[in-house]
Formats: C-alpha cells, sequence, structure tokens
C-alpha cells in the first residue's frame, strides 16, 4: 500500500483534487488511471480509500470511498530535542523518530547550541514523508522552535518529565522511570550538552535525569535512541 496525505480531509468529506505535483506523480509516476483506488490519510487519524474520478497530470480528482479512524500510539512522547550543527543530522531525527512513534518534536536552543535558526517548512516536509513512508495516519506535531528558558517557562508542562545530559550524576534508565501508556516529555541537548544551569533549572522544574546507556551519544542518535526505547517499553 502507498498512502498518500491531505491535511484537509475529515469524515465529512466526499471529494477531493491533489495538487499539481502530487497528480503528476499519481498519474505520470505511479500510473494510475480512473478507477484505481489509493489510500489517503489526514495525519489525524483517519485513513480514507479514495477512487479516481479525473485522472490528469495536472489535476488528479478523487472521491471518498470509505474512512476509517484509526487507534492512536499507547503513549504520547514530546521529544524537546536541540537541533544540530550539520542540518542533515537533525532531518535524519526527525525521519527516524516518526517512523518509529513520536507524538510531538520541539526544537530548543540552547546555551551550547550552534545552530540558532531552523526551516520549520523542511522539517515538516521530511515529517510527513516518513509518516507517509511507514504507513501511519497520526502526522507528529512540530511545535515552533523556542529557546530552553521560554519551554521551561511553559505552564503546561505535565507528564513524566525527563532530561538526558551528559554530568556525572545519579541517574536512572528509561525503563526503570518510564511507565506503560505513560505522557512523556523527553530533553535531548546539543553537541555540547546542556549547560549547569539549564540542568538545575530542569530540575528545579521537576525533570528527572535519565541515562540513554553507557556510551556518550550525538545529539541526533541520543534522540532516536530515547524515542524507541520508550516505544519498546510500552510494547512489552
Amino acid at each position: 500500500m502507498q498512502l498518500f496525505f491531505n491535511p484537509s480531509l475529515n469524515e465529512t468529506s466526499e471529494s477531493f483534487i491533489f495538487d499539481r505535483e502530487e497528480s503528476k506523480h499519481v498519474i505520470k509516476v505511479l500510473r494510475k488511471k480512473e478507477g484505481d483506488i489509493l489510500h489517503v490519510t489526514n495525519g489525524l487519524g483517519y485513513l480514507f480509500m479514495v477512487k479516481i474520478s479525473v485522472a490528469m497530470d495536472t489535476k488528479c480528482q478523487v472521491e471518498i470511498v470509505s474512512s476509517e479512524k484509526q487507534p492512536p500510539l499507547d503513549y504520547e512522547l514530546h521529544l524537546v530535542v536541540a537541533p544540530t550543527k550539520m542540518n542533515d543530522r537533525y532531518e535524519w531525527f526527525l525521519e527516524k523518530a516518526t517512523e518509529i512513534g513520536v507524538t510531538s518534536i520541539t526544537p530548543i536552543f540552547c546555551e551550547n547550541s550552534e545552530r540558532k535558526h531552523i526551516k520549520n517548512d523542511r522539517f515538516e516536509k521530511i515529517i510527513q514523508s516518513a509518516m507517509k513512508q511507514s504507513l501511519q495516519s497520526y502526522c507528529p506535531q512540530l511545535h515552533e522552535a523556542v529557546s530552553f528558558k521560554e519551554f521551561m517557562n511553559k505552564s503546561n508542562l505535565e507528564g513524566t518529565l525527563l532530561i538526558a545530559h551528559c554530568e556525572e550524576t545519579n541517574k536512572n534508565t528509561l525503563k526503570e522511570t518510564v511507565k506503560k501508556g505513560a505522557k512523556i516529555t523527553l530533553l535531548i541537548g546539543p553537541e555540547g550538552d546542556f549547560s549547569s544551569n539549564e540542568i538545575e533549572l530542569a530540575l528545579k522544574k521537576g525533570f528527572l535525569p535519565v541515562s540513554l546507556g553507557s556510551t556518550r551519544l550525538r545529539t541526533e542518535t541520543a534522540a532516536v535512541v530515547g524515542c524507541h526505547s520508550v516505544a519498546f517499553i510500552n510494547q512489552n
């Protein structure tokens, strides 16, 4: 099955037209024709089965045949990850985390961050592409990038709050800390790690220090390891 994405769809939709680029892909590349069936998600949990009614490479129109709400993840995972110096490494993290299973992502700028600007549009496309490739009906929410202090000043921090840092302190593993079905926020710092002041502020806000293993991991690797660990805990 190949999955397409249209965020404007809802359970009452009856038809829609793919944009010009997607229409060309469906008709020219995939060689679909009138009457063929496609599958589309709106990224909000609905999986639509649609039938092509107009097969033009400039205008591919489809009629909704059926729709079904898919079950969400058994857990909620919010990854708060500092952008990496090399942009492609962060994009790799976004792709893999989406494939594994994540609810939302917030890029966070820290004292030791080498990158202070990101392109949200580019990140959104990578997440959407990974969602389609992995045949998921829920698109992870990408929040606007914020500074560490701005994130800590949020009043809606709830659930299990975790921070993975490199300082030598007592830490539990994710397996020891995370419960099945929990709502989790996991902070991952930049290449230079969180500063001592940032760690202290996080602990005051109720974040618990956790270990992701015995070796020092790159930012994007740590984020993927954390994501996979939470997913694995919820599968057992």
